[in-house]
């Protein structure tokens, strides 16, 4: 049985979550996602997620092309990947936290030596990120404008 783990924020979803983790499910048996903390997320991005951790697990979850979902560590973000043991991890399109060469490098250390698939189709829709969901709401609901 072939386990692939992929790892993001997955805070508003929209069709580019879908379409990665369709991409990540067809790799293998197993997919599990690894849902990024809040305060991670508030660390890396600069602010808090709109929706919270646990509820952004439970979404992620409910999709098709998903087996389970879990919440990442707070102290060492490798810790739920070499806890796991994957065969194949996925980084999607927007994943700026590694790149291939640096994530394979640093897992050697923990001894797993797993494929790293970096999916690099970025969905090309009106609603393409998170943010972009964000700044038509305010643009919607408060007639203004952010960047």
């Amino acid at each position: 049985m072939k386990r692939v783990v992929t790892a993001g924020t997955f805070d508003l979803l929209h069709p580019g979550h879908y379409e990665t983790l369709k991409f990540a499910k067809n790799l293998g048996d197993e997919l599990i996602v690894i849902i990024a903390r809040d305060k991670t997320v508030e660390k890396i991005k600069g602010r808090r997620p709109v929706i919270p951790e646990e509820q952004r697990r439970i979404m992620v979850e409910a999709l098709k092309p998903v087996d389970k979902a879990i919440l990442g560590s707070l102290t060492n973000k490798l810790e739920p990947i070499i806890k796991l043991k994957p065969d194949i991890i996925v980084l999607g399109p927007d994943q700026k936290t590694y790149d291939v060469k640096k994530l394979k490098k640093e897992l050697l250390k923990y001894g797993l030596n797993c494929k790293v698939v970096k999916y690099d189709k970025y969905t090309n829709c009106p609603f393409h990120s998170s943010y972009d969901i964000v700044k038509e709401i305010v643009k919607r609901w408060c007639s203004k404008e952010i960047e």
